[in-house]
């Protein structure tokens, strides 16, 4: 059983082998966003709601929520923005913080089953974080890094998730609820990262059995035209068996190469979500049995 189900208090959204891609919607983030973080730190929340709204309108299936700021009650804040999209939209949310009293105020707010961002394989943080995520019954974002760094070796990177995933295991946390992150690093400084992560992400799906995610921006940090690389890659991530992806939705070329891979995976069944996308309009008085017979009569 591959499928990770999570859910608002009332959407549930299935990551899972053979189906379509999830998005994550990455934008309630305050890391490198000097604004968002002054007004989210003195109570102003409009461009969070402002986030959580067009996102979901652009297609992001789930939202990553962070409320990283400097020299602020995180975990406070993190539990107020959580209650405050989860009363505007009903997709679930990924938790997202490095603090662990931030995730369980987080967790303590929300109304499902969300997805936790996240733990890595550092003895002391999978002590921290398991628990939580056995409590609440959650699943969680597993990071492919422990205290000796990232490791240039997917080898050793492919291991580190395979014990972070034997130790939620431990806790009694389905292999299910644990989905690995392998850490995509920028191909500007890095040449080969992107082929690297492609094969890991073949590896952890063939081999380890695990859905997994990851922070798709990164790979195209310090490079023109971003969007275009971002988009790119994904569409590769998605054909070597990548599941879901916490990333931009309001970028069109992201959204077409995700719903095209979809396509060409054959996990978008009888293309519905292409059509419902990219289908035109029918034109003014004209039904659609007219459109078909015009359209067989064109093929013919």
């Amino acid at each position: 059983m591959t499928d990770t189900v999570l859910s608002s208090a009332n959407r549930e959204v299935v990551i899972g082998f053979g189906r379509p891609f999830v998005l994550i919607g990455e934008r309630i983030n305050p890391t490198g966003r000097k604004l968002l973080a002054e007004e989210m730190k003195k109570g102003d929340f409009s461009r969070v709601e402002a986030d959580a709204i067009a996102q979901v309108e652009a297609g992001a299936h789930m939202l990553d929520v962070n409320a990283g700021i400097p020299l602020a009650d995180e975990p406070a804040i993190l539990a107020k923005t959580i209650e405050l999209v989860q009363s505007l939209t009903d997709v679930p949310l990924c938790i997202d913080s490095s603090v662990v009293a931030a995730l369980e105020a987080g967790l303590a707010a929300y109304k499902g089953k969300p997805l936790l961002n996240s733990v890595t394989g550092e003895d002391e943080r999978l002590e921290a974080v398991l628990p939580l995520v056995k409590k609440y019954g959650c699943a969680v974002v597993a990071i492919s890094n422990d205290d000796t760094g990232i490791s240039q070796d997917i080898n050793v990177r492919f291991d580190v998730a395979k014990k972070i995933v034997e130790r939620a295991s431990d806790y009694g946390i389905p292999r299910s609820d644990v989905i690995v992150d392998p850490l995509v690093m920028p191909v500007g400084a890095v040449p080969t990262a992107g082929r690297d992560v492609l094969q890991l992400v073949h590896r952890l799906r063939t081999e380890l059995e695990v859905n997994t995610t990851c922070g798709a921006s990164n790979l195209s940090f310090g490079l023109p035209n971003r969007h275009g690389l971002n988009a790119a890659f994904i569409s590769m991530a998605i054909g070597a068996g990548m599941t879901s992806a916490i990333t931009n939705p309001l970028r069109e070329e992201l959204m077409t190469g995700i719903r095209g891979a979809d396509v060409i995976m054959a996990a978008d069944k009888e293309c519905s979500n292409w059509l419902r996308a990219y289908r035109p309009a029918a034109p003014s008085g004209e039904g659609r049995g007219r459109r078909i017979s015009r359209r067989r009569q064109n093929d013919s």
